[in-house]
């Protein structure tokens, strides 16, 4: 491997020091968020098309199988309960997707206690990556703000010591 070639995982950002806070990686993007470098328009792209084609391949599986409890003749209520529990399933997983690009979830155990209606209503989680690659990377926001205070704290904090004492030249003996 040549000097210029880096394993994945090891790549160094502009602006970044060996010592300094690491940017966190986002699905799908790495680290790429943090200069919009390695395709990143061309991912969110992707991203975007990716999700609502899987959106749209979800809706035609549900619809048949909403045929298949036409077919079984299960009765209208039945017909109606499935449709209203997508729904609602579906319009829970999008706000909390979407809630998850802006902010980290405060009680974890809520979470994941509303896991199983989030794979329910997963067509809600794919319309909001969907949505949200319009305006940026899915949590590239909230990833940047983490990422900028550490920055900062970093600096105030390197910028406040007087010096390395282990650096400084020792007196020379007589």
């Amino acid at each position: 491997m040549s000097d210029d070639e880096q394993t994945p995982g090891t790549e160094q950002n502009p602006g970044t020091t060996a010592g300094g806070p690491q940017p966190e990686e986002i699905r799908f993007f790495g680290t790429t968020w943090v200069d919009h470098t390695g395709n990143y328009a061309l991912r969110r792209v992707g991203l975007a098309a990716g999700s609502l084609a899987a959106a749209v391949a979800a809706c035609l599986v549900l619809r048949f199988a909403y045929q298949g409890l036409a077919i079984a003749d299960v009765g209208g209520l039945v017909n109606m309960l499935v449709v209203v529990m997508f729904g609602v399933c579906s319009a829970i997983a999008f706000r909390k997707t979407w809630e998850g690009f802006t902010r980290r979830p405060t009680d974890p155990g809520r979470e994941e206690s509303l896991r199983s209606l989030k794979a329910i209503g997963f067509i809600g989680s794919l319309l909001a990556y969907f949505v949200r690659c319009f305006t940026e990377a899915p949590g590239e926001k909230l990833r940047r703000t983490e990422y900028e205070t550490s920055r900062a704290q970093y600096e105030k904090r390197r910028g406040a010591r007087t010096g390395n004492p282990a650096a400084r030249k020792k007196p020379k003996r007589k």
